[in-house]
């Protein structure tokens, strides 16, 4: 009988300022995990979800940023959650196995007897208590999160064939050339800390076929060029595929919505994802008003206290408005994220668009694109610092940092 006061421990995978290039110009001056979704830092909902496991002792993030670029949130957060988090700095790239691996003792600290990990760029319900219920029911070392997705985007992400009796993988292969399956990897897993061994085994192996090459020094020539370090493990390659078919992985399947956000469309899409969950987890946070006293809303939209919106303006759906934000009379907003300390004048108009900090939206000048997430120019970013001035319309453009737009704009990047 397992013990009813066992310990848990996530990890959340937060990458480092090498990763996210495709973030730009969104991760010039703000770090990817800290880009606010649905008024929140993107980690902010992992991290939430990790307070809902049952016995959890700790969240740690692991990643490549220095420590003083995050350690302000981190204190900030595990005050508000009343939950131990800490940050873990690598040394150099160890892959997403090796990260864990290489931290081993630090995790192990409160001898859990499951281990969370998660990356943080996943966009989804996180049903991570569901999850652990059914890894306990499996008797295996390791459950993956897993959905099903259309044929055609499946290669894309690592796919996967599981039993659909016991729910085991059975096989898995990191973005396949050919279809194998439409049931996918979703980045989130729990395991046993056998998990450790089965690391250690993936480096000890690599070790010993070192060793036998050494024989020949042109075959250690050849191989230098196609092995990772010892200590790099990819959690994906080197670990799922392997031990599929083993009795030792098994799969939960959601049916709830899952995105990665590598993009900026992409954030903007999870942005309205995760309002669109805030109806059922935390209505708290939506906005509400008819325009009479307080600006007319629809669907949901976050709206942070300090910010002022005029009672004419109207917005929604799926707006997030950051701090200090000021909305004029007659404003319409409409899809977009509107970061901290933005200034939009009277009657201007935003639609599927990013508007970044300390920018200045001018009257009646429009921002809008065509609403396509996976578009390169699919959304509008106004960059950090940026000016439009009044009657300027900017469609389907990225604009960066520190420019004024004087004259309208159409299907540009300004850089």
């Amino acid at each position: 009988m397992q013990c009813s006061e066992e310990k848990v421990v996530a990890v959340i995978m937060v990458g480092g300022p090498t990763k996210g290039t495709r973030f730009r110009p969104l991760s010039f001056n703000t770090l990817k995990p800290l880009f606010p979704l649905a008024g929140q830092p993107m980690v902010h909902h992992p991290i939430s979800a990790c307070k809902r496991i049952p016995n959890l002792a700790q969240i740690f993030l692991i990643g490549f940023y220095e420590e003083r670029e995050l350690s302000l949130y981190v204190s900030s957060v595990s005050n508000e959650l009343k939950v131990p988090i800490r940050y873990l700095k690598e040394d150099k790239p160890h892959g997403s196995a090796g990260g864990l691996y290489y931290f081993r003792d630090v995790i192990m600290e409160d001898a859990p007897s499951h281990i969370f990990l998660l990356n943080c760029d996943v966009c989804c319900t996180f049903p991570l208590p569901d999850m652990l219920v059914e890894h306990k029911r499996y008797g295996g070392m390791g459950t993956v999160l897993v959905i099903k997705v259309s044929a055609e985007s499946a290669n894309q992400f690592g796919e996967l064939v599981a039993d659909p009796i016991t729910n085991e993988l059975l096989h898995y292969i990191e973005k396949p050339e050919t279809f194998v399956s439409d049931l996918i990897n979703c980045g989130v897993y729990v395991f046993t800390p056998d998990i450790f061994n089965a690391i250690q085994d993936v480096s000890t192996h690599r070790e010993d076929r070192a060793n036998l090459r050494r024989v020949s020094s042109f075959e250690a020539l050849q191989s230098a060029t196609r092995t990772h370090p010892m200590d790099f493990v990819r959690l994906d390659q080197d670990i799922l595929s392997p031990l599929a078919g083993k009795k030792q992985l098994y799969t939960y399947e959601t049916t709830d919505f899952w995105e990665q956000i590598k993009t900026p469309g992409m954030s903007l899409k999870c942005s309205s994802l995760y309002l669109s969950q805030f109806r059922y987890a935390s209505p708290h946070l939506l906005a509400s008003g008819d325009g009479t006293k307080s600006a007319t809303i629809l669907g949901d939209v976050y709206v942070h206290p300090s910010a002022k919106v005029h009672p004419t303006a109207k917005i929604g759906p799926n707006v997030s408005i950051s701090a200090n934000v000021r909305i004029g009379a007659g404003v319409r907003l409409t899809n977009c994220i509107i970061l901290d300390d933005v200034e939009i004048k009277e009657n201007a108009v935003i639609i599927h668009a990013i508007v970044g900090w300390k920018s200045f939206i001018g009257k009646w000048s429009r921002v809008q694109a065509e609403g396509d997430y996976n578009a390169k120019l699919g959304i509008a970013i106004i960059g950090e610092s940026v000016t439009v001035e009044d009657e300027v319309v900017v469609i389907n453009s990225i604009v960066l940092p520190n420019k004024t737009l004087n004259d309208s704009v159409q299907d540009e990047i300004i850089l």
